[in-house]
């Protein structure tokens, strides 16, 4: 028994990170089941919004969601760790719950700013309470369980749909309550301290950041605004324009993530193994183009699912090629702020691509929206064609 306690006190797996664990899975879940598929299917079947509306209310939930990230250190210095996380999961609650209700466009944009609102806190307080010596372990198995929950959302969230979309919303809520419920179990211990940057400072990095890395800004914003273009109308595409089911639509989704998955590690290998970023970005992004441009031929179910499971290769083909172009621009002492600017930044087409791809759909149709996405997305491949890689590479660090 001894060594099972000692064990248990010397684990990175220990009763915290249990919880914790808990809690972001939750979250995760019903994140993913309201954003990409519960507004843009219940709103519009539900509650009879238009798609406009929808894109507006998921680009309020981002606003908000970011908005708050950028004031969680100074919440987290003057208000307890428990307070801040209990808090923000009972906003969360509520704009949960409010979106269920919410007929009318302008409470149901209010009510998903609300719901960003909440979400926002719980990752940085994952992060003030991941140890120093399984650092690495900790937060990999986090980001696992965020791929996970992410994931699993919207595939379960749009086979209820099929079956009682009543029973979908109230699962949610339960879920929302319970990831609540679990905050209240958190001890207020702060492993590690969310670091402060006077403001002045942090405008002076960012504007040297920014001049650093002006040729990456127009793919970085469009390729967000190409993929987040889609959230809002997706759904209601496979609906009217590709005859597909909520269920099928699950099947399509599964089929992407999980090529995704399976097709990370060997084309991460692959890339460091052939030293180059450059064809895996051209490679991927014109891959994503063609594959997104053949939806819009409508093409039947068994198309579609072969085609997610391209689109997830590709997106394996380019993410490990991206992720360390980006790292080259990152110095080893500025880590948290660089990756942090660089999410700020690529959340800016996330922001502008969900109220583009709901007024575009609202004016001319989802397949105009899905169009214009496959164009942007066959851009930006030309666009790291042109890119003069070598002239930046490692440059930053």
């Amino acid at each position: 028994m001894l060594k099972l306690l000692k064990f248990q006190r010397n684990s990175w797996f220990g009763p915290e990170m249990l919880l914790l664990s808990a809690i972001v899975l939750l979250v995760e879940f019903v994140r993913g089941a309201m954003l990409i598929s519960f507004l843009p299917i219940y709103g519009e079947k539900q509650l009879g919004l238009s798609l406009d509306i929808i894109g507006i209310a998921i680009t309020a939930h981002y606003l908000t969601d970011t908005g708050l990230k950028l004031m969680i250190g100074y919440l987290l210095d003057r208000f307890s760790v428990r307070f801040v996380v209990h808090l923000g999961l009972l906003i969360c609650l509520a704009g949960v719950i409010l979106l269920g209700y919410a007929g009318i466009p302008i409470l149901f944009i209010a009510a998903s700013a609300i719901y960003g609102i909440g979400i926002s806190p719980v990752w940085i307080v994952c992060l003030t309470k991941v140890t120093e010596e399984h650092r690495a372990t900790q937060m990999g198995y986090l980001y696992t369980l965020w791929f996970i929950g992410l994931g699993a959302g919207p595939v379960v969230c749009n086979m209820l749909l099929d079956f009682n979309p009543l029973f979908t919303f109230y699962l949610l809520v339960a879920l929302s309550l319970l990831a609540w419920l679990l905050a209240l179990l958190i001890n207020n211990k702060t492993l590690r301290k969310v670091q402060q940057i006077p403001f002045k400072e942090q405008v002076a990095i960012l504007k040297e950041k920014l001049k650093q890395m002006k040729l990456l800004l127009p793919g970085m914003i469009l390729q967000t605004t190409g993929a987040s273009m889609l959230v809002p109308i997706l759904p209601s595409f496979a609906d009217k324009q590709l005859g597909i089911t909520n269920t099928q639509y699950s099947f399509i989704l599964m089929a992407g993530g999980l090529c995704t998955v399976l097709g990370l590690m060997p084309m991460g290998r692959l890339a460091d193994r052939l030293g180059g970023k450059k064809w895996f970005l051209v490679i991927g992004f014109s891959l994503f183009a063609i594959t997104v441009y053949m939806l819009t031929l409508k093409p039947p179910i068994w198309e579609c699912i072969v085609l997610a499971a391209i689109l997830g290769l590709s997106y394996a083909t380019l993410l490990p090629a991206w992720n360390a172009l980006l790292a080259s621009y990152v110095p080893p002492s500025q880590q948290g702020l660089g990756w942090g600017v660089f999410s700020t930044i690529e959340g800016v087409g996330v922001m502008i691509g969900p109220v583009l791809g709901g007024m575009l759909a609202s004016a001319n149709g989802e397949t105009s929206v899905v169009l214009i996405s496959a164009i942007l997305f066959g851009i930006i491949g030309l666009f790291y064609l042109w890119f003069p890689f070598r002239a930046f590479e490692g440059q930053q660090r």
